[in-house]
């Protein structure tokens, strides 16, 4: 995608040819920065704080870790290190070892004088695999929205295709911010907007890490969509009103059940979607699918983070001027669960990079019967 018309991935290897570039997501919207990554600790670091985060981009922001830790040392304790260590920035979203998992595998197994390319070699074809996905899930989540474009011209009596917007909510971000470019619930709005179907976007806020309001309306208006930014429990009241046509979120972990897990709320949403009678869908790459878990509420480990980031407020002064400032009294105990899970009967359909299919066991194996041995029962 684009930033200032010039194409961006989140991800790309520094002009040295081994370092990595990543763009610092904890200064947007209020400053484009660079950060290279030179070591497999710094790779960890930029998952652990954030500096990437997204599903997708977390595991090739992994695989890229892993080929650095090559650039150090490519022996067997080296490299077992570095999976332990980068396995253990973030435990909900499953791309993480996903991505470890195919590094590691195919590493081990060659002489250590042939790993360091062939790590590298992997990481770039995890990033373009995920840019392929992405780009199709917004190829076949821009029908919907095309379809309900057309229901709306329609009702309304509107010609060739005429009709006033389609208003999509969205929750946290799960654009090409959150995976290498494209996005996830965000490419079949980009794909839409591109084709000349007009669309509006709900962007929810998303507190306490505001990745709503800080990274999807950057994106989205940077790529021209317009869009209208929300508090997070603004949603249910606008779908009461008629104002959501349809929801489209991202996942950190889905299982072969269906269930999905995203940022905390997403399942509030989906609650309000199913009292409203509103189409929740939920757009994901393969590599976001956990086939080994069944119930998402009992197995997926909800990551809980630093209570600072719900006391405290980051923004930036009319002056322009970056500020942190205390929401709540001086001790307050705080609790910061980061994500939740919404229950497959409440997801009208997964976007994936094969099709849409529902949210089920035998919905998911439609799209990729090659895991039927492999899926929870």
């Amino acid at each position: 995608m684009k930033i200032a018309d010039k194409h961006y991935r989140t991800i790309w290897l520094g002009d040295d040819g081994w370092s990595v570039n990543v763009i610092d997501q904890t200064l947007l919207p209020h400053v484009f920065e660079v950060r290279p990554l030179k070591s497999m600790a710094a790779a960890a670091a930029a998952i652990a704080d954030m500096v990437v985060r997204g599903a997708p981009l977390i595991g090739a922001t992994a695989a890229y870790g892993m080929a650095l830790a090559t650039h150090a040392d490519t022996s067997d304790p080296a490299l077992e290190a570095a999976y332990a260590q980068l396995l253990a920035t973030r435990p909900t979203a499953i791309n993480l070892r996903w991505a470890l998992d195919v590094m590691r595998e195919r590493l081990l197994v060659v002489p250590e004088e042939f790993r360091r390319e062939l790590a590298y070699g992997l990481a770039a074809e995890i990033c373009d695999n995920d840019v392929a996905a992405c780009r199709s899930i917004g190829q076949h989540g821009s029908i919907l929205i095309a379809d309900a474009h057309a229901r709306k011209a329609a009702n309304s009596g509107a010609r060739n295709g005429a009709g006033a917007a389609v208003n999509v909510l969205t929750h946290c971000n799960a654009g090409w911010l959150a995976t290498v470019d494209w996005g996830t619930a965000l490419a079949p709005i980009y794909t839409a907007h591109d084709a000349g179907i007009p669309v509006h976007v709900w962007v929810d806020e998303t507190r306490p890490r505001n990745q709503g309001a800080a990274l999807t309306a950057y994106e989205l208006g940077s790529h021209g969509i317009p869009y209208t930014v929300i508090v997070d429990n603004a949603g249910g009241h606008l779908m009461q009103h008629g104002m959501v046509d349809l929801c489209i979120t991202g996942t950190d972990r889905t299982t072969a059940h269906g269930d999905v897990c995203n940022k905390i709320g997403t399942y509030l949403k989906a609650l309000a979607a199913h009292d409203n009678g509103i189409p929740f869908y939920v757009g994901l790459p393969h590599s976001t699918i956990d086939w080994r878990l069944g119930d998402g509420v009992a197995e997926i480990p909800i990551e809980q983070r630093d209570g600072g980031e719900v006391s405290h407020i980051h923004g930036v002064t009319e002056a322009g001027q970056g500020t942190s400032v205390r929401l709540v009294p001086a001790g307050a105990a705080v609790a910061n669960y980061a994500f939740d899970v919404t229950p497959a009967r409440l997801v009208t359909g997964l976007i994936t990079e094969r099709g849409v299919c529902p949210a089920s066991r035998a919905g998911l194996l439609g799209l990729y019967p090659e895991q039927a041995e492999n899926a929870a029962p």
